[in-house]
């Protein structure tokens, strides 16, 4: 695919559609044919992103009938809007799958979400790829392909509404449902740019739902804002005496005072510089709003591990166990793996991990009393879709670090973007909240937005795009400097002129040809200029196996706190070398010798 098609990919908002069919300066028809040509454009990058779809006939019949209502007089909060929907809720006339063909069934009705959003005027575009029985928080667990993030097709999309999330953020539709029980709709949300929208436990219906884990699982949406993302509450929130889960709603108000977040040594980025280098700015920007308050994470991840290390494991089981009984090798491997340990769980581990879960929960709800509201990563890092297939449950692992607790510990959540990686993936922080706190923290979302002045997603990957690094370099690869060619010769491109974070030394090594210098971290150092290149993944590796003892190339912090590759240095780098700290920089030291 071309640049053009990109362009034609923007996201949409569903307020903006609605409004526009409402008062009639576009048809609902218009609407669902810009859809099919999104469709068929996208269908060349990502088709498993899809289970099913309706038909473009029938798309074109759901709009004329919108287009009738609204003609008849009714205005209608979501008129013509396009929408996706997980495949493991119901939409009436097509499958049902879980991402599992020998699970599938027809159902005569729609969940109940569904047909409040097709009530107001909103338009199924089809069923969307998941990790299997939504069991994981990658995307890579299904038999209809891997959906990949859209912004970088090597990276994992996040799971386990994995298509729903990549529908949105290429523009297909304007939003799309999700399921979330340990993360499944804020950790693709982070991925991809997106806000993720977890409700409290009930708030919206999990009628026509395939369960998870039955007392855990909400249905969520993913949007490209806020503002959509309050619409579709508005209208999918409500009691349903159906569903024995679903209770009356309730709002609770939140001040945002006092923010919580993770003490500083129970951070986990899994060597993901960047990411920790993104939530350091969000709190930056947190700290504007409210006082931070470092909180201890234990607690919260002693509940975290009862869902996949407790007997919670077992609910999973209980939602699929004819089917393992009976066609165990229909189930994918990983997520067998996962769910088979549930038959071995007795009823006395059940209760012992009810109790203590009931004990943390207590806990939990007394961190109300100090903070308002805890704001933690989404996730700690990402991974490539080739990284994750071989280590399929650690690295998942990895990715539930900070969301796993909320739903066991009956919280709201909204996953709302904070940055993007070099790789152009995107970093997202949740904010977090009480049960039935969910208004208030799309009110503390739009703040943080505010105040974070987050810039735009970066252009979609239509066709894979090149991995690079960004390297620093400090001496003699400095442009005109005599070894800058081997820089050039690989095609790198000058990303800027920077300086080191200021605890960092730099000596000339002795008796270097051509002249070399050592950079050494140090508390006692100074800023050290320095130019930053970027190189493809492989040319990068071919550069580094020509790097020269006793130099090595290490991480590298600048002035603004994050971190590139770049030249460090062995001890034995220090023998007979001459300090030039107070020099600043290579070039003054070259200049003086000359």
């Amino acid at each position: 695919m071309n640049t053009p098609a990109g362009s034609q990919l923007n996201r949409r908002s569903a307020a903006a559609i609605a409004d526009a069919v409402n008062a009639g300066r576009i048809s609902a028809v218009a609407v669902a044919e810009e859809t099919i040509a999104r469709l068929a454009l996208y269908d060349a990058v990502q088709p498993q992103i899809w289970i099913s779809r309706v038909v473009p006939d029938a798309l074109i019949e759901a709009a004329r009938a919108v287009d009738a209502r609204v003609a008849a007089g009714e205005a209608l909060p979501l008129a013509g809007v396009p929408f996706a929907v997980k495949d493991n809720i119901d939409v009436r006339g097509l499958d049902t799958t879980a991402a599992c063909p020998a699970f599938t069934y027809r159902p005569e009705v729609s969940a109940t979400v569904v047909e409040r959003l097709i009530d107001a005027g909103a338009i199924c575009v089809g069923k969307t790829n998941l990790d299997q029985f939504a069991t994981g928080l990658n995307g890579t667990r299904s038999p209809y392909g891997s959906p990949r993030n859209a912004y970088n097709l090597s990276y994992v999309s996040g799971g386990s509404s994995s298509g729903s999330s990549v529908a949105v953020a290429a523009g297909l539709v304007a939003f799309a449902l999700g399921t979330d029980t340990a993360g499944s709709g804020r950790v693709p949300a982070a991925f991809q740019h997106l806000i993720g929208f977890k409700p409290s436990k009930g708030r919206w219906s999990n009628s026509g739902l395939v369960p998870a884990c039955r007392t855990l699982d909400c249905i969520t949406a993913f949007t490209s804002d806020t503002a959509d993302a309050r619409l579709i509450d508005s209208i999918a929130a409500g009691f349903d005496a159906v569903d024995p889960y679903s209770k009356p709603l309730a709002d609770r108000p939140v001040e945002r005072k006092r923010i919580g977040v993770p003490r500083r040594d129970q951070r986990a980025f899994f060597g993901d510089a960047q990411s920790e280098y993104l939530y350091d700015r969000a709190l930056d920007r947190l700290s504007t709003l409210a006082e931070l308050v470092e909180i201890d994470y234990a607690p919260l991840q002693e509940a975290a591990q009862l869902l996949y290390g407790g007997p919670w494991v077992a609910e999973r089981t209980a939602a699929i166990a004819d089917l393992l009984a009976d066609h165990p090798h229909a189930i994918d491997p990983t997520v067998r793996e996962v769910v088979e340990p549930g038959l071995e769980i007795s009823a006395v581990d059940l209760f012992n991990g009810i109790y203590r879960l009931a004990e943390l929960k207590r806990h939990a709800d007394t961190l109300w009393e100090s903070i308002d509201l805890l704001a933690f990563p989404t996730t700690g890092t990402t991974y490539r879709v080739a990284e994750l297939k071989a280590a399929p449950i650690a690295l998942n692992s990895a990715l539930g670090f900070y969301t796993n607790f909320v739903n066991l510990l009956d919280m709201a959540a909204v996953a709302v973007p904070a940055g993007t990686r070099d790789n152009a993936t995107g970093f997202g922080i949740t904010l977090i909240g009480p049960a039935d706190s969910d208004v208030a923290l799309l009110d503390a979302a739009d703040a943080y937005i505010s105040a974070a002045d987050i810039p735009s997603p970066p252009p979609l990957d239509l066709e894979g795009k090149m991995e690079t690094v960004k390297l620093a370099v400090v001496g003699a690869h400095l442009k005109d400097m005599p070894l800058h060619w081997q820089l050039t010769s690989r095609d790198a491109k000058f990303v800027g002129a920077f300086e080191t974070a200021p605890n960092y030394r730099l000596y000339a090594i002795a008796n270097s040809v051509p002249p070399k210098p050592a950079l050494v971290h140090s508390e006692e150092g100074g800023s050290i200029a320095l130019e930053v290149y970027e190189l493809g993944i492989a040319e990068f590796g071919s550069f580094v196996v020509e790097v020269p003892a006793p130099l090595a190339i290490g991480t590298v912090t600048l002035a603004d706190g994050s971190s590139v590759k770049g030249f460090v240095a062995e001890p034995r780098a220090m023998e007979g070398a001459e300090d030039i700290t107070a020099l600043g920089g290579w070039r003054a030291y070259i200049a003086q010798r000359a």
